[in-house]
């Protein structure tokens, strides 16, 4: 198995043909069809169907860790060749979107700024999204909320932000100011699906109290979550940067003493380490963290904002 070979298969997975592949590659079919029958010889299964050209089941999994390693590579050229002072590279980033809302805007002026080489991939999703990309090598890096249990990752806690009720504006608890977890037991609420990071939370807050939360919905997506109570379809629980105070919609905006607040986490893989360019773009998030996330209501920053982080760090 050589690198050729891998370059090959993911070629026909991102171009969709040998022909296709071959002229990505700058040479001819013939090669990109030698290459994929020597690495499904050595492998001893089919990984391209010949007939349409698209991965087996094989090729899929084998596609995988191609790609994984050629990225690897890839870095391993990139961090040899910049100096310490002018690193160069691909930047590969998670977001979750109500963080890469108002985050994202400054780090990547900063990045931009400070490391003109670097150049970052943003993708946005929800937590439960982006864990499997971090894990298989497709993303570098990825800004999520705790809990997270994969032995596979490092967590940074970044920020601790409030978990609020909200709801449409002509909803009975809109004009409440405050309201205990217990008196959400008889009230359907739109949540996120069982399983899911920001749902366990919940779901333990309201256990300590003997509370089961009743779903009217599960939506996996904090901002959707949001959209839907703002539109009436029912309240919901979200972090305070899901429903800002500049959000020019009329909407219930409820304090629940009885909920923790949310850690916003900074994740990477335990092995192989980070390249150089997300290790530079995780410096500056430190650099513009503290100037800019007080400016978000119900974002807090500090080591004591994060016992959930601490415990699940020591866990």
């Amino acid at each position: 198995m050589d690198i050729r070979q891998l370059a090959a298969l993911v070629a026909i997975a991102d171009h969709g043909s040998f022909s296709a592949a071959a002229r990505a590659l700058f040479t001819v079919q013939s090669n990109v069809s030698g290459r994929i029958a020597k690495l499904e010889r050595e492998l001893g299964c089919e990984l391209v169907d010949r007939s349409s050209g698209s991965l087996t089941d094989d090729g899929v999994r084998v596609v995988d860790g191609a790609r994984r390693v050629l990225r690897e590579l890839d870095d391993i050229t990139t961090d040899l060749a910049s100096p310490d002072h002018d690193v160069a590279g691909e930047a590969r980033i998670g977001s979750i979107g109500t963080t890469a809302r108002w985050l994202l805007p400054v780090l990547l002026g900063a990045v931009e700024r400070t490391h003109p080489n670097v150049h970052p991939i943003v993708v946005e999703g929800s937590t439960s999204a982006l864990m499997p990309h971090l894990i298989s090598g497709r993303l570098d890096a990825a800004i999520m909320h705790l809990p997270v249990d994969d032995p596979e990752l490092n967590f940074s806690p970044l920020f601790a932000e409030d978990l609020l009720l909200v709801t449409a504006k002509d909803h009975p608890l809109a004009r409440r100011r405050e309201v205990s977890i217990t008196d959400l037991a008889d009230i359907e609420l739109l949540l996120p699906p069982k399983g899911s990071a920001l749902r366990r939370v919940l779901d333990r807050a309201a256990l300590a109290h003997d509370v089961t939360l009743k779903a009217q919905a599960e939506i996996d997506g904090v901002r959707l979550l949001a959209s839907l109570a703002f539109d009436g379809y029912g309240p919901t629980i979200v972090p305070a940067t899901a429903a800002p105070r500049w959000y020019r919609g009329e909407f219930g905006r409820v304090n629940v003493p009885e909920l923790p607040q949310r850690v916003v986490a900074w994740a990477t893989r335990r092995r192989p380490p980070a390249n150089a360019a997300t290790r530079a773009v995780e410096e500056m998030l430190h650099e513009v963290l503290p100037q800019h996330a007080p400016r978000q209501p119900g974002v807090h920053l500090g080591d004591d904002t994060f016992p959930l982080a601490r415990q699940h760090v020591a866990s």
